[in-house]
């Protein structure tokens, strides 16, 4: 029987030179039984034939069954799926890292589950294995999924290749697999993250208005919508706001904090974000002020096209040019007007979600 060689880490503050020999192990085809936040694995690069015969082997599963992949980076999802849907990206963007693997049309014919785990230690490895990396349960046929490194150690001592012992998993229970493949989605399997909140994070609509820095216009429309949810009890419905401009962290303007106070609405807590891949791919709608928001977005995320409009299109107003202006620098007199359109506007888009 092969030797199997044995580490322990702690999970808060790992030794990165024993994650970083782990991850050359599974590089270069071995087998090592890693620590997730839901129960120890065997992890293995799925791209290396003889590696996977022999995972294959020791979880006696036929090999047309799939294993799941797991990524460190949110990012990674696209380099193994294709159209991934909104309701993936929203799901990633609350549940991940953690317990949900979702199964998402792959970049050839078939699908692909795919997981970010909640645990250090394994993002790590993960990241330093640079490889597709899948890592089901460390256990043998039949037998429970182990919560503890000694249990992995049982059945597959001298089977794999390296062991590391980062304690008891912090759930003890496996991932919730969700099917994203079909319409409306599946729940594949039952885990750490229960149906109902599956379903909650997926039926929330969210709304992004988007415009330069993310300090009048944007803002103004995100607080005059939000108070429209309010009003109709709409907690189905997630409103956000973001600008194009590399600033964040910055309040709402003097003359906007003035003019929604007209309205009852203190944005005196709001600081500005940039627009980002991730903030494009999650949002149901994305409404911006200028034809020059709609062309960086969409050198972005061209992919999300069919979900970005112009807030103007939706005012009933006939001046030539569905731009809503800048109001920087501009008087308290224009950022009413500017405010005004905008308010015209949310009115419809509300009645429309």
């Amino acid at each position: 029987m092969a030797h199997t060689r044995y580490a322990q880490v702690d999970p808060q503050y790992p030794d990165m030179a024993v994650l970083k020999e782990a991850g050359q192990i599974i590089r270069h085809g071995g087998l090592v039984i890693i620590p997730t936040e839901t129960v120890y694995g065997i992890a293995c690069d799925s791209s290396n034939p003889k590696a996977m015969q022999r995972l294959i082997q020791i979880k006696e599963r036929p090999a047309d069954k799939p294993f799941s992949l797991h990524i460190a980076e949110k990012e990674k999802i696209e380099n193994f799926a294709r159209a991934i849907p909104v309701a993936a990206y929203k799901l990633s963007d609350k549940f991940w890292p953690g317990p949900l693997t979702m199964i998402l049309k792959s970049k050839d014919t078939g699908t692909v589950g795919i997981r970010m785990p909640d645990h250090e230690v394994a993002r790590k490895i993960i990241a330093c294995a640079g490889a597709p990396v899948v890592c089901p349960s460390a256990n043998r046929a039949g037998k429970p999924a182990p919560v503890n490194c000694e249990d992995a150690r049982v059945d597959l001592e001298g089977l794999v290749d390296f062991v590391l012992d980062a304690g008891k998993t912090t759930l003890g229970i496996e991932s919730t697999v969700v099917d994203m493949t079909v319409d409306p989605l599946r729940i594949a399997r039952e885990g750490a993250i229960h149906k109902e909140a599956i379903e909650e994070a997926v039926k929330k609509k969210i709304i992004l208005f988007v415009c330069t820095g993310n300090s009048c216009r944007s803002v103004m429309a995100q607080a005059l919508f939000q108070k429209e949810v309010r009003l109709r009890h709409r907690d189905d419905v997630e409103v956000l706001s973001a600008g194009i401009m590399m600033m964040s962290g910055l309040g709402a303007s003097e003359e906007t904090r003035q003019v929604l106070k007209d309205e009852g609405l203190d944005v005196s807590a709001h600081r500005s974000q940039r627009i980002s891949k991730e903030l494009l791919k999650k949002s149901d709608l994305i409404l911006v002020m200028e034809q020059l928001h709609e062309e960086r977005i969409l050198a972005i995320a061209p992919e999300i096209k069919n979900r970005l409009f112009l807030l103007k299109e939706f005012a009933k107003i006939s001046d030539n040019t569905f731009d809503i202006p800048d109001p920087i620098g501009r008087s308290l007199e224009y950022y009413a007007r500017t405010k005004a359109v905008i308010k015209q506007a949310i009115a419809k888009v509300i009645e429309l979600i």
